[in-house]
């Protein structure tokens, strides 16, 4: 009695190939491995690489700074004194005080009026000018004094804090003098508007 027939035409020719495709999937996925190991072991050299400039960029800056200390150290108060005033008369050569004006006057309210500014102190922080000044104004109105307060706070270059109030009394007028901690960190870049009139200006005649 016949239990088993095969009535393939070619019987058992495909027998191997089960095996040669489990072969070749074993053999992409071992190459895979290889590469994803190989990436691996790249980016961990490229750490550890980075990582050691970092620490040799952090010991050359300690030592830098420790040589400037001990330079320090070595001079006499009036050197000290003069090398101050050395890095203060470059930052204020490096100040824009023009554009420190420029951004007093668009935010200064027409019922508000500066009558005094003292520079305190002009510094580099980091990139950056800051300067330190003590700005007076007089108004009658003490509502639109705080909105200039609050108005220079929130454009990103002032930081105000009012000092005093003081109230004076003229012949004609009664008024109030304000005194204000201003703190001004100009802005990289800008343009004032006889900036932008000219540069359209140009603009125009070029495209004649």
């Amino acid at each position: 009695m016949i239990t088993k027939l095969n009535l393939a035409t070619k019987p058992f020719r495909n027998r191997r190939t089960p095996y040669i495709l489990a072969a070749l999937v074993a053999f992409l996925s071992v190459i895979s491995l290889l590469l994803l190991y190989s990436q691996f072991r790249e980016n961990e050299n490229r750490r550890e690489i980075a990582e050691r400039q970092i620490e040799e960029m952090k010991a050359e800056i300690a030592e830098q700074q420790a040589k400037g200390q001990a330079v320090q150290q070595q001079l006499s108060p009036m050197q000290r004194d003069l090398l101050v005033a050395s890095h203060k008369l470059v930052a204020n050569k490096t100040f824009g005080w023009s554009r420190l004006f420029y951004d007093l006057e668009r935010l200064i309210p027409g019922s508000v009026s500066a009558s005094r500014i003292a520079v305190e102190n002009v510094y580099r922080d980091r990139d950056r000018i800051r300067a330190e000044l003590e700005v007076t104004v007089i108004s009658r109105d003490y509502q639109a004094v705080m909105a200039m307060i609050a108005a220079m706070n929130e454009s990103g270059v002032f930081r105000s804090e009012l000092r005093s109030q003081n109230l004076q009394a003229g012949q004609r007028s009664t008024f109030s003098e304000y005194t204000m901690a201003v703190t001004y960190l100009p802005p990289i870049a800008f343009s004032t508007p006889a900036d932008v009139a000219r540069n359209e200006a140009q603009n125009q005649g070029g495209a004649e």
